[in-house]
């Protein structure tokens, strides 16, 4: 059964997986970027999560659960990261390496294509109300935890405007 799942699974899917993982890797590094680059995969992992919501039978409950989650995780995030430096003349926003966000962009991708296996196999199971609220709150955590990371990079960029120490 395996062998036909991922058999069935569209090569798109792969090409996504090796972009989440490219992606993850390189946070893993200490790097420099643009705040605004800092928005990308965050965003594009939320637009991810609310199309997954958005295709549940009532996604009303797992909308609300979902935005509960988002910002439990922002908070998780908020107190959890280490200090970030910046660069106002460059535009630019250092962040130290984690893997947190390769096993965060790996999770929703493993939720989305499990979901997408379990319409195909037991579309019943797919349909269900603890179904939808299990996928939305581990969805929201994800999310909340990677738009937090980048949030918490706004107070030192703000710091550095005003000509202050950089956040700790």
């Amino acid at each position: 059964m395996l062998q036909q799942i991922v058999g069935h699974t569209p090569l798109y899917v792969w090409a996504i997986l090796a972009f989440l993982v490219t992606r993850g890797v390189a946070a893993s590094r200490t790097r420099t970027a643009s705040l605004r680059s800092l928005f990308i995969i965050p965003a594009v992992m939320t637009v991810l999560a609310l199309l997954q919501i958005g295709r549940f039978a009532a996604p009303g409950l797992p909308a609300l659960a979902w935005l509960g989650a988002v910002a439990v995780g922002v908070l998780l995030a908020w107190r959890g990261q280490g200090a970030v430096a910046v660069d106002r003349a460059a535009g630019t926003v250092t962040q130290a390496g984690s893997w947190l966000p390769l096993v965060l962009m790996l999770t929703v991708f493993c939720v989305r294509y499990a979901v997408a296996v379990a319409g195909a196999v037991r579309p019943a199971l797919a349909d269900g109300s603890a179904f939808a609220l299990a996928v939305a709150v581990l969805l929201g955590l994800c999310n909340g935890v990677l738009a937090g990371r980048v949030l918490r990079c706004l107070p030192a960029w703000r710091a550095a405007g005003a000509g202050l120490a950089p956040a700790a």
